[in-house]
């Protein structure tokens, strides 16, 4: 996971990055967001199938090598419209590597432990990111060196996995999603990671855009949207630990409001001094990033073992339309109302 990430957050801030040293629009960046999130939908539906076929460790393995050709492609063929198709397969393998993830944790989780060993999840994977997105201002942004580098990091992901002695999860039965039965589980999260998917696609995909567009170099840049997201790993620990001794909904309520309030602040101060939007885009991503494990986890307090992969796969496609609806909205907020108005998505 740590590695698989690494590569993520590298490869996420690259596109971007050169994208817009390319000219490419605030729309058409937007749209590398999008388009990995309609992969990742289909991947929603397609990848239990191939993890029933294959077994958890092959279709891990083969979802992270189609991921490493991909970025490896995306090097060599600068072009918008491969790079939105090539997008579009990453989510795809992106959907599948986190389904095997996430049902190979609550296969082994208990409801008492479940909020931490989630949150401890998703902050291996915002410091892999944090990692991955450092090593933009050691690269040249201009040359194929950055895209290679994440190459050789995805390979190493997959060795772990295909190396291992450890037990693999219990193998798959016929898998249906089933979202209407996902929303009587639980409401809270049903809502909760679609709204959390617009939010986080829309920053996620566009935060580099903005910080480029508000006139930051790339190195701030990479600080700004690495700072972000290591507040949001630390906030996983008291976050997850806090939702396993009081009531979850409580926990995404006082986080989600703490992200909404942040996130006008910058939309409507615009702070000119990086120092200062770096710290108040901090605290936007401590709260922001927070969330999604606490709602994983509320869902699956009510969920029966056998339907651990069905919960997982329905918030994960839950996840990903918001993803899609996210970067598509945010790019034409930014390119009406400016960089800025980012933050009010």
């Amino acid at each position: 996971t740590l590695f698989l990430f690494l590569g993520n957050g590298l490869q996420g801030l690259v596109l971007p990055v050169r994208g817009s040293a390319e000219g490419y629009s605030n729309e058409t960046l937007g749209f590398l967001g999008t388009s990995w999130a309609a992969g990742f939908v289909i991947g929603c539906f397609v990848a239990p199938a191939i993890v029933r076929r294959a077994g958890h460790v092959r279709a891990f393995g083969s979802f992270v090598a189609l991921i490493c050709l991909t970025v490896l492609m995306t090097g060599l063929i600068v072009d918008d419209v491969w790079w939105i198709a090539l997008r579009a397969l990453t989510g795809f393998c992106t959907a599948g590597t986190s389904m095997i993830i996430e049902s190979w944790l609550n296969e082994r989780a208990t409801n008492e432990s479940r909020g931490m060993i989630f949150s401890l999840y998703i902050a291996i994977t915002l410091l892999g990111v944090v990692a991955g997105q450092m090593i933009v201002p050691m690269g040249d942004i201009s040359n194929t060196s950055l895209f290679m580098i994440c190459g050789i990091i995805y390979c190493i992901a997959i060795l772990p996995a295909t190396l291992s002695k450890a037990a693999s999860p219990q193998p798959l039965q016929k898998v249906s999603l089933d979202l209407p039965a996902l929303y009587r589980n639980s409401p809270v999260s049903f809502i909760g990671i679609l709204m959390i998917g617009i939010a986080n696609g829309a920053y996620g995909t566009l935060g580099a855009v903005f910080g480029a567009r508000a006139g930051l170099d790339p190195t701030m840049i990479a600080i700004m949207v690495s700072v972000t997201i290591f507040f949001g790993a630390l906030a996983q620990f008291p976050a997850g630990r806090l939702s396993d001794r009081i009531d979850r909904r409580y926990v995404l309520a006082g986080l989600a409001g703490l992200g909404a309030v942040a996130g006008l602040a910058v939309a409507v101060v615009q702070p000119r001094d990086v120092y200062v939007l770096i710290s108040m885009v901090a605290i936007y991503g401590a709260a922001a990033n927070a969330l999604y494990p606490i709602a994983v986890a509320h869902a699956n307090d009510y969920a029966a073992a056998e339907d651990f992969v069905k919960v997982s796969g329905g918030l994960l496609l839950l996840y990903g339309i918001g993803t899609i609806i996210g970067p598509t909205l945010g790019g034409a907020v930014m390119t009406y109302s400016g960089p800025y108005a980012l933050f009010f998505v």
